[in-house]
């Protein structure tokens, strides 16, 4: 501990040995400062890291000055995924202690590596998007960014409660326990996630309050209390209810009798006729049965000559319109044009329509019974292509890169193939797709990744490594 008037180091003394500064009421602040930076530190270690922020910010209004606490608030900060607060934290504290201090590494970790950086910035924005939607009434739009926004970011709390909050709303309560259930692993004590997640069991577990309200009520309802004097009498609710039970099995006898009476001298009259009237209903029943037995050969040999009419007519139509294929390949190839028109800068829905037309053509020619498309059909297409793909490049090598980074490689790999495939200049995704195989142990798709790295792009760093890792793999193999 140094002196706040000097700098000089304190010795145990209440006062400064060099200049004589009476340090009694600095070291209580200091040591409770330390305090509140050892409970947080304690919090953060049982992920209750809404405590530990808590313990952190008092540790800093003592002193602002305490460069731990404020390094392991901006850790807590990156762990509930507030990159932004974490980095704030972090830059005031390089500047509080510019040399030795692991507050340099941090930032290093986020801003040397662009990907990360971008995939902060498409965070951000994505669920700051989400929330426009939110105040828009477009629930559905902002489920959706918000579910690009945890695949970015898995552990953004905010975004993990707002989809929950969307799925209450939308009355989806499994979804949304699972949601806050994500919350609870990453923060264990947050107030917000616990009230939702109160709020949630009670719609899932509704019959337990029912239940329990009914019980009482049946005890209630099971005893008589009234006042007597001075003397309070209970009675059960069967002795008071005796004499209706008599009149009930009187009554009960009655009708008994009764329905015997009618068994024995009414009813046999009533079958009798009831025959009578079913024989003649069979009469009828015969008759219309033979005429609609002609009605229905008839038909039948009606609808046979309709199906065969039906199936010429089909393949006249099949022959004038194409295959469901190519009308398939049109429609889509027209809703792409029409959403490129309506908005340039979101290509997203443009690229799901041209994989839409890709996979028609992969079908026709499968099938080997696809016709050729128009000139037109080719034009619009390779037009379309040129002017979204490195568009579409780019997306998919965001959300690629984005995924291989936070070590999701099932992801990562479909993202970098769409990303090279849109951008066959993009050698960085071909290199990453190849890394991404290795790792998910498809090592006969990296090898000829790999070899396709060293052919498309010799001299470069990604093909020297690329020669390097199948001289690794073939190694482990011999």
């Amino acid at each position: 501990m140094i002196c706040y008037r000097c700098g000089c180091t304190l010795s145990e003394h209440d006062f400064c040995t060099n200049c004589g500064a009476d340090v009694t009421l600095y070291k209580r602040i200091i040591y409770i400062s330390n305090r509140f930076y050892n409970d947080g530190l304690e919090r953060a270690g049982v992920r209750d890291l809404t405590g530990a922020i808590t313990s952190l910010r008092q540790s800093l209004k003592f002193d602002k000055n305490n460069v731990e606490a404020r390094n392991l608030l901006g850790l807590v900060y990156f762990e509930t995924g507030e990159v932004v607060a974490a980095l704030s934290e972090w830059v005031i504290s390089k500047n509080l202690r510019p040399k030795k201090n692991i507050a340099d590494d941090y930032i290093n970790m986020i801003q040397t590596n662009q990907n990360r950086l971008d995939t902060i910035n498409q965070t951000i924005k994505k669920y700051n998007q989400a929330l426009t939607y939110c105040n828009q009434d477009s629930l559905d739009l902002a489920v959706i960014q918000l579910k690009k926004v945890l695949s970015l970011n898995p552990k953004f709390i905010r975004a993990h409660q707002l989809l929950a909050l969307l799925y209450i709303n939308s009355e989806e309560w499994e979804r949304a326990k699972r949601e806050l259930t994500k919350c609870l692993e990453i923060d264990a004590n947050n107030t917000a996630t616990l009230r939702y997640l109160k709020e949630v069991d009670e719609m899932l577990l509704p019959e337990e309050g029912v239940k329990n309200a009914s019980k009482k009520q049946k005890k209630s309802e099971e005893i008589i209390k009234y006042q007597s004097g001075n003397e309070t009498i209970i009675q059960p609710v069967n002795m008071k209810e005796g004499r209706g039970v008599t009149s009930l099995l009187n009554l009960g006898l009655g009708l008994a009798i009764g329905i015997a009476i009618a068994f024995f001298l009414i009813l046999p009259a009533r079958i009798q006729s009831a025959k009578a009237n079913i024989d003649e209903e069979l009469k009828k029943v015969s008759e219309q049965s033979d005429v609609k037995s002609a009605t229905i050969d008839e038909l039948q040999q009606q609808l046979s000559e309709l199906e065969t009419q039906n199936s010429e007519l089909q393949q006249n139509l099949t022959a004038y319109m194409g295959t469901d294929g190519t009308l398939r390949s049109v429609e889509s190839l027209m809703e792409a044009a029409n959403a490129y028109l309506t908005d340039p800068e979101d290509v997203t829905v443009v690229a799901d329509y041209l994989e839409e037309i890709e996979s028609a053509m992969a079908e026709e020619g499968e099938d080997g019974e696809g016709q050729e498309n128009s000139e037109a059909f080719e034009n619009l297409y390779h037009t379309l292509s040129t002017l979204v793909g490195p568009q579409i490049a780019a997306a998919y090598d965001e959300d690629g890169h984005a995924a291989f980074w936070a070590g999701n490689y099932a992801d990562a790999i479909p993202n970098l193939k769409k990303a090279y495939q849109y951008d066959p200049t993009n050698g960085q995704a071909l290199f990453d797709l190849a890394n991404s195989y290795y790792r998910m142990g498809q090592e006969d798709k990296a090898k000829e990744t790999y070899l396709q790295v060293i052919e498309l792009f010799p001299n470069t760093e990604k093909a020297d490594k690329s020669e390097k890792f199948l001289a690794e793999m073939e190694g482990t193999e011999e």
